[in-house]
C-alpha cells in the first residue's frame, strides 16, 4: 500500500484522527497538505510530516466557506503540482437533545461536517477530473448509520456524508475517481478520554472487541482506500468500530 509519488490534502489534520491520517499517508510515501482552521497546530503537524522525508505544507482554511475550500485545494495543487487524494476529515460536534438544540448549532455542524466536505470535494474534483484519477475519502461515523440520542445534527451530517460519498462515486467513476467513506466507532481521543470511567466501561461493553479504537485504526483504513489495493472499491462505507455496529 505504498503511496510514493502521490499527493494528498487532509482537512482538520492539525490533531486527532486527521493528524494520524496525515502521518500514515506520509509514512506510505505521499506528500501531504495539512489543512486546518488552526494554522499554528497545522504548521506543527506539517513539520512532523516533513520529518518523514516527504513534502508537506500547512494551509489555513474554513471548509464551510466555498471560496476558502477552493483556495485550500488550489494551494495544495500549486505546492505539489497535482492532487491525488482528498480526505474530508474536518468536523465538529454541538450535542443536545432535539427539543433543546439551537438552530445555530444545527446549522454550524451541517455547514462544517457536510457542506464543508461538499465544498472540498467539488474543488478537488475539478483537478482530479482533468487528471482522470483520484481518491476521495470521507470520514463519516458509526452514528451516521445507527443514530445516537443527543446528536441529531452530527448524525444527520454524517448520514448525509455517506449519501454524498455514494453520489460522488456514481458521478465520477468514469473518470477513474473513487469515493469511499470510513465510519469510525468510538475512538480513544481527547473527547472520549474526558468521559467518566463508568461511561467508558459501559461503552466498551457494547464493543465485541472490548476496546475503544485508536486514531491509527482509522488512518490504516484511509491509507488502504487511498492505495492501488483499493482501486476496485468505490461508493462503500468501511466501518471501523470493533464490531459495535454490523
Amino acid at each position: 500500500m505504498h503511496l510514493k509519488g502521490r499527493t494528498a490534502l487532509v482537512t482538520g489534520a492539525a490533531q486527532g484522527i486527521g493528524k494520524a491520517v496525515a502521518l500514515a499517508l506520509a509514512k506510505a510515501g505521499a506528500d501531504v497538505a495539512i489543512s486546518d482552521i488552526n494554522l499554528e497546530k497545522a504548521t506543527e503537524t506539517a513539520a512532523e510530516v516533513a520529518a518523514l522525508g516527504v513534502r508537506s505544507v500547512a494551509i489555513e482554511g474554513n471548509v464551510a466557506d466555498s471560496a476558502s475550500a477552493q483556495a485550500m485545494v488550489d494551494k495544495a495543487v500549486s505546492e505539489f503540482g497535482k492532487l491525488d487524494i482528498l480526505v474530508n476529515n474536518a468536523g465538529i460536534t454541538r450535542d443536545n437533545l432535539i427539543m433543546r438544540m439551537k438552530e445555530e448549532d444545527w446549522d454550524l455542524v451541517l455547514d462544517i461536517n457536510l457542506k464543508g466536505s461538499f465544498n472540498c470535494a467539488k474543488a478537488a474534483l475539478k483537478h482530479m477530473s482533468k487528471a482522470r484519477t483520484g481518491r476521495i475519502i470521507n470520514i463519516a461515523s458509526i452514528v451516521g448509520a445507527m443514530g445516537n440520542a443527543g446528536q441529531a445534527n452530527y448524525v444527520a451530517s454524517k448520514a448525509g456524508l455517506i449519501g454524498l460519498t455514494k453520489t460522488i462515486a456514481r458521478e465520477y467513476s468514469s473518470r477513474n475517481i473513487t469515493a469511499n467513506a470510513v465510519a469510525p466507532g468510538f475512538i480513544d481521543t481527547a473527547m472520549t478520554q474526558a468521559l467518566s470511567e463508568k461511561v467508558r466501561e459501559d461503552l466498551m461493553k457494547q464493543i465485541p472487541l472490548g476496546r475503544l479504537g485508536t486514531a491509527d485504526d482509522i488512518a490504516n483504513a484511509v491509507k488502504f482506500l487511498a492505495s492501488d489495493a483499493a482501486s476496485y472499491i468505490t461508493g462503500q462505507v468501511v466501518h471501523v468500530n470493533g464490531g459495535m455496529y454490523m
